[in-house]
């Protein structure tokens, strides 16, 4: 074998092949482990983690490591440590004599620790105490008329002098009847400045809604107190609603924006002609037309019914409500006017029905003999017993005029009514009569109140009728009554039925 000639270069880390002729390398191990140099020791111990993870590998060679460093530093950082010494700050000087009065008055601090509460000053040469309290030179308030109050009683428990009272009472009451403003009527106020405590305020202004249409202002000028009037203006176009029976007539009118009150009304001028509950159908058509005034500041108020109408298919009812002298009695309560009778386009009224009964309960003793619950014999029953709470209203089965009122045996508290066609009626055991000798009552108007007075074992109504003074069933008198309007009624009631009829749905 031939010798060949080889060159190495040695470097930081070892020997490196240099040249040569044969393809045969030969690796630094080949020259023993002398050839590698040693590691310094920084770089020994930049390859040492000081500050390992404590949490793992715990009881471990480099845990220990870890837990000497940690050690070392806290060592060393008490050692460098300053130290805590408290910094004192300044103390004032105590202040003493007036110093400390102003201090004390004007300072936020405890009662206990003495504070003057209610001083904003101290009590020096310049302060001179004030014997009483100035007062404001104007007041404003405002008063509210309650139900059955005075107004000029209300203006003095405001503080209005009497006399300052009774004048603007008298201002008012030219504008509208002091009775007739509504209870719960805001009254704005404004009372002047005063010569002397002992006297009242004198009244500087007064404001009030005395009517849906009008307000006044009463202001004192030179010449004392004067009163204007500031009228608002109103639409008096009555609001008209229509709609699909549906589900039930009460609750289709009352869905469509109708009044509960007037809704009722509907339903008894409707219930006049025919059975609700039977005649009618969900695809029907109600329309209805009730009274509604509109003031210019925005307020709403809505009357009683005017018309009542239901479309059957090619069957139409229209009732008009109307007055038997000519014209409509108002009493913005949505309910039928002791006067007012529904007639039908063409100016007829008609009424059938029997005598319906005047208070709500169940008939506990029918007409006819039958044995007395307190004598015990065997007695003619004149008329019929309703067993009903005590107190419940006793309403007017017909209407008339009271013939008697008081107290009548053993009816005790009794009621007798006379009614046209000859017919009276009795109510008796009332534990309270709500109507006097000669007074008109409308049909349903309450008259007294269900009691035990007089021969009775339990609250209850008795009921009597009579026809040409003989007892006869109430349960079998019916009423049936026809008529017509004609002449000037009739050309009025023609003019109502056509200004009603072109009232639009909504009103506007």
């Amino acid at each position: 074998m031939e010798p060949v000639a080889r060159m190495f270069l040695r470097n930081d880390h070892g020997l490196e092949f240099a040249g040569g002729a044969s393809g045969v390398s030969f690796a630094p191990r080949s020259f023993g482990r002398a050839a590698a140099p040693e590691a310094s020791a920084l770089d020994r111990a930049a390859r040492i983690d000081w500050v390992p993870d404590l949490g793992a590998n715990i009881g471990s060679r480099d845990w220990w490591r870890g837990l000497a460093t940690c050690a070392a530093l806290c060592a060393a950082t008490y050692a460098l440590a300053p130290g805590y010494r408290p910094l004192v700050g300044v103390v004032p000087a105590p202040l003493a004599g007036s110093e400390w009065d102003e201090a004390r008055v004007q300072g936020i601090a405890p009662l206990g620790l003495g504070a003057g509460t209610g001083r904003r000053m101290a009590g020096n040469d310049l302060v001179r105490p004030l014997a009483q309290a100035p007062e404001r030179p104007t007041v404003e308030l405002s008063a509210t008329l309650g139900d059955g109050d005075a107004f000029d009683r209300v203006l003095e428990r405001a503080g209005v002098g009497r006399t300052d009272a009774a004048l603007a009472a008298a201002l008012v009451g030219q504008t509208t009847p002091l009775n007739a403003i509504q209870p719960g009527t805001r009254i704005q106020l404004t009372l002047g400045r005063r010569a002397d405590r002992s006297l009242s305020r004198p009244l500087d202004h007064l404001a009030l809604r005395a009517r849906f249409d009008l307000n006044v202002s009463v202001d004192r000028t030179a010449g004392g107190l004067r009163m204007t009037r500031s009228p608002i203006a109103v639409d008096g176009t009555p609001l008209r609603i229509q709609g699909v029976v549906g589900g039930g007539l009460y609750r289709a009118a009352r869905a469509a924006g109708a009044p509960a009150g007037a809704v009722e009304a509907y339903l008894r001028a409707i219930a006049t002609r025919f059975s609700i509950g039977r005649d009618v159908s969900a695809e029907d058509r109600f329309d209805l037309i009730v009274e509604r005034d509109r003031a210019a500041t925005g307020e709403v108020r809505l009357g009683k019914l005017l018309f009542a109408g239901l479309e059957q298919g090619n069957r139409r009812t229209q009732l008009v409500r109307f007055g038997p002298d000519g014209g409509d009695v108002s009493d913005n309560t949505g309910s039928s006017g002791a006067g007012d009778q529904w007639y039908d386009a063409n100016g007829r009224f008609e009424r059938r029905g029997f005598m319906g009964l005047p208070v709500a309960g169940r008939i506990s003793s029918g007409f006819g003999f039958r044995a007395h619950p307190i004598l015990g014999f065997l007695r003619m029953h004149k008329g019929l017993d309703i067993a009903a709470p005590h107190g419940a209203p006793i309403h007017a089965a017909e209407g008339g005029v009271v013939r008697f009122a008081g107290r009548n045996a053993g009816y005790g508290n009794f009621i007798k009514l006379a009614h046209p066609g000859d017919l009276e009626s009795g109510y008796g055991h009332l534990s309270r009569i709500a109507v006097v000798p000669g007074e008109r009552v409308a049909r349903g108007a309450v008259i007294g109140y269900v009691g035990s007075t007089g021969m009775s074992t339990g609250p209850h109504l008795h009921w009597e009728v009579w026809r040409g003074s003989r007892p006869v069933n109430p349960r079998s008198i019916s009423f049936d009554q026809l008529s017509a309007l004609s002449g000037e009624k009739l050309r009025a009631f023609k003019a109502r039925v056509a200004a009603l009829m072109a009232v639009r749905p909504g009103g506007r």
